[in-house]
């Protein structure tokens, strides 16, 4: 490698360029972050449905096949319940997916800049 002399202002024109065009390293450290702390509600969300629906399981089993006519009433609400909780999970895992997918198509489009050729400078 090759060091050349910069005269200062040019190097803090080229880094506040470069600053003013691409995302801080906080700022990708914390959307990070955030990205991982959701992942994490949603793991917890996803251990209290499977607790709650191995309990509904055990709990049939031990019932005799003849329900009870006031059981139908409690069985819907905690079937509202979990299809509501369920529906959440499915909401928040698809934002997180959505973000998944926006990492990665900004993942490859600073490849494809740094790909191109020296003489082609990308649009902004």
């Amino acid at each position: 490698m090759m060091r050349v002399l910069v005269p200062a202002r040019l190097r803090r024109a080229v880094r506040t360029w470069f600053d003013a065009r691409y995302i801080s390293i906080a700022d990708h450290r914390q959307d990070i972050r955030d990205a991982l702390w959701e992942v994490q509600t949603l793991r917890r969300e996803m251990a209290t449905l499977q607790a709650e629906v191995e309990r509904l399981r055990k709990a049939a089993a031990r019932q005799p096949a003849a329900p009870r006519a006031d059981t139908g009433r409690t069985d819907t609400a905690k079937l509202d319940d979990a299809h509501r909780l369920a529906q959440e999970t499915a909401k928040a895992l698809d934002g997180v997916l959505q973000n998944e997918v926006l990492v990665w198509q900004a993942i490859d489009d600073l490849r494809s800049r740094l790909a191109a050729p020296a003489g082609e400078r990308p649009c902004a």
